[in-house]
């Protein structure tokens, strides 16, 4: 296979950067604009119908996007597969002040899979690319941006100045089942109605997948009903009712007149919706994202006592050491050396 230009000059390849993982760019039958050719990676052509359609299944809807994302804008840089170390290290030395250290890492693990898609060696694996890399990192720091975690009462506050109009009544369920489940917004988005079921003690919501279930297993979450004015069960009830929805999306796309559609909630509209509902409330939404809200449950719970192996059971963390990146603040002051002498 030739090798396209890797020069600043050519920003935009002649053709796609191919490979047999997928088809990562759009949807089956999507346009496309021809002069500006989009990053994909497509195997179904030399696989059997059968295997195709199984590789496809492999990859979940938002790695192909992630993939896509990442490569396109590779491309756009002037890059291609194969390339070259060099080519590699200038592409991160190029974007060590726009993009964040864990994006670039990102890239350089998709470039990486797309080279193995198509049988080449991985530049990124040199020591110039990793050289290069690790100088990033010493320069920039490695600290990621974290969500403000949207603790109990500062959501109770926020639900206090909603009202009863269909927005509302969706957005009030949305943010307590959200916070409630610490659900990711692609799973709280991608709730639907026949994953809930109703029991003596509030309801179970069967996550069919999720970022760390790409295979389906599926995981069970119970939400009790509340002790409180706001209870996250009867917040979905009053949902479901005023939409008359009995089936399919739960969280759908609501107009300013009040109109229901049957579209689907976008992950997207999480953190708009919270910063929304922020501002109204007289709280600043800086440093607040859709991950607010289960970062929020994970504090929040932290800071009454809840054990963090039941903190894990409502949201699915692998181990207690990801839970300590939302509770590290809390446990600064317990026990603290200075506050037992001053």
């Amino acid at each position: 296979m030739s090798k396209g230009r890797l020069t600043r000059d050519n920003p935009l390849l002649s053709r796609p950067i191919l490979g047999p993982l997928a088809d990562l760019s759009v949807p089956p039958g999507a346009a496309t604009n021809a002069t500006t050719p989009l990053c994909e990676i497509n195997f179904t052509t030399e696989l059997p119908d059968d295997v195709a359609g199984y590789v496809e299944k492999s990859l979940s809807e938002n790695t192909r996007r992630a993939y896509a994302a990442d490569l396109a804008h590779f491309q756009a840089w002037g890059g291609s597969i194969p390339a070259t170390d060099m080519t590699i290290a200038k592409y991160l030395a190029e974007h060590a002040d726009t993009l964040s250290v864990a994006t670039l890492c990102r890239r350089l693990a998709t470039i990486t899979k797309a080279h193995a898609a198509e049988g080449f060696a991985s530049p990124t694996r040199s020591e110039l690319v990793k050289a290069t890399i690790r100088g990033i990192k010493r320069s920039r720091g490695t600290a990621q941006v974290e969500a403000k975690p949207l603790l109990r009462d500062d959501l109770f506050a926020v639900l206090e100045r909603m009202g009863d109009d269909p927005k509302s009544t969706r957005d009030r369920a949305l943010l307590l089942i959200g916070f409630a489940g610490g659900f990711r917004r692609s799973e709280l988005v991608g709730l639907d109605v026949e994953d809930i079921e109703q029991v003596r003690q509030g309801i179970i919501i069967q996550l069919r997948r999720s970022k760390t279930d790409q295979e389906g297993v599926g995981r069970k979450i119970g939400i009790p009903f509340g002790r409180t004015r706001c209870c996250p069960v009867n917040a979905l009830d009053q949902w479901l009712s005023t939409a008359t929805i009995g089936a399919g999306p739960i969280f759908r796309c609501v107009s300013r007149h009040g109109h229901i559609s049957e579209q689907r909630l976008s992950a997207e509209a999480v953190a708009l919706v919270l910063k929304g509902r922020l501002l109204a409330a007289d709280v600043s939404p800086d440093g607040f994202s859709a991950h607010s809200l289960r970062a929020g449950l994970v504090t929040s719970a932290a800071m009454v006592g809840v054990s963090p192996w039941k903190i894990r059971q409502q949201t699915g963390h692998a181990s207690d050491a990801m839970l300590g990146r939302y509770i590290r603040d809390i446990d600064l002051f317990i026990s603290n050396a200075a506050g037992a002498i001053l």
